[in-house]
């Protein structure tokens, strides 16, 4: 092969590979695979319950959002709710001090603790799990411009080994003018496009 054409080759491959990666990321703001996760298929998941942080207004529509794509999807023969992974934890102090150590633990020392991430994933019965934060969830001025923005930040754990399979964050903004854009609305289309560029 020439040298031209070993150099249109790579040129082409190049395109391609950067058109594909582009394409696969959907829009997404920020999204990061982990070397591992060509191999990881999980097959049942649980969505832990959603970290709001100072977006009271959140908890729970937020829930409601992500499970309910993520069964839409069909991808896994079980989606466990945060709702039901709640509900497990009102009843079982010991699984309640496992999911907050190990949230803890990675919240503050970037820590995504194996042992405890495998009680979990025995537990619910799940090879993984899905760590969502609202970033964003308000009615806000940009400029001249009032604007409703939603936005989120997750997290695909591997309940068997605790590593971070893939992590992704995502905003809208819409403008508006008299009727503000429902909030909700906006995040169903944000969370559509997180999970669609989730490995599974």
């Amino acid at each position: 092969m020439s040298k031209k054409l070993r150099v249109l080759s790579f040129a082409t491959f190049l395109a391609l590979f950067i058109f594909f990666t582009l394409s696969a990321c959907g829009g997404i703001r920020y999204s990061q695979v982990s070397p591992f996760a060509g191999d990881f298929h999980p097959k049942t998941i649980a969505v832990l319950p959603v970290d709001v942080g100072t977006y009271g207004e959140a908890r729970g529509v937020v829930d409601q959002i992500i499970s309910g794509i993520l069964v839409e999807k069909g991808w896994f023969s079980d989606v466990a709710s945060p709702e039901r992974v709640t509900n497990q934890m009102a009843y079982n102090a010991d699984l309640r001090k496992v999911v907050v150590d190990y949230l803890t633990k990675l919240k503050t020392v970037n820590f995504s603790d194996p042992e405890l991430s495998k009680k979990i994933g025995k537990h619910y019965k799940i090879d993984a799990f899905l760590i969502v934060n609202v970033d964003f969830w308000n009615y806000t001025a940009q400029g001249k411009d009032k604007v409703a923005k939603v936005g989120f930040a997750t997290k695909l754990v591997d309940a068997e080994t605790g590593k971070i399979m893939w992590e992704a964050g995502h905003h809208e903004v819409k403008d508006y003018w008299l009727i503000k854009p429902d909030l909700a609305d906006l995040a169903d289309e944000v969370a559509g496009k997180i999970i669609g560029a989730m490995p599974h």
